[in-house]
């Protein structure tokens, strides 16, 4: 089901890291919010209760696994989950890497700015962010071909 002008039913809403019929992960590369990723369910739902449990099972398994890699891959301090969905009113999940010394900690990403982070800073966590877009696309690559 679609829902009349939903960037997320209209668009991946970012590089497509892996898709099944039910769910994509994508890394949309905001440049100041490196290793950033999100869970987006396919057909369009407003909020997890829309799912049945199943599915929504399916998405939360989702969401875990991808902040795990990312905890073992960039090692940031903290990780922040959230399904805002008020601008976009699509069911997503936000994964979002946080360090001390990144541009809004220790408030959200959505918060007012309390720092500029350099571009050697920014450069260090876009190659972890590499790295992690590519363990994701390996790790579903190989358990979504064994089921």
């Amino acid at each position: 089901m679609k829902s009349i002008d939903c960037v997320l039913c209209d668009e991946l809403g970012g590089e497509l890291i892996f898709q099944n019929s039910h769910l994509r992960i994508i890394a949309p590369h905001e440049a100041l919010y490196p290793g950033l990723i999100r869970v987006i369910w396919n057909s369009h739902a407003q909020e997890m209760t829309d799912l049945t449990f199943e599915h929504r099972s399916q998405m939360m398994k989702t969401v875990c696994l991808v902040e795990d890699m990312m905890r073992q891959i960039m090692l940031p301090i903290k990780i922040n989950l959230a399904s805002l969905g008020n601008a976009v009113p699509h069911l997503h999940w936000h994964i979002i890497p946080r360090w001390v010394d990144d541009t809004h900690f220790p408030l959200p990403i959505w918060g007012e700015t309390q720092r500029q982070v350099s571009q050697a800073w920014l450069h260090e966590k876009a190659e972890l962010a590499t790295r992690l877009v590519q363990a994701i696309k390996e790790y579903f690559m190989q358990h979504e071909s064994n089921q």
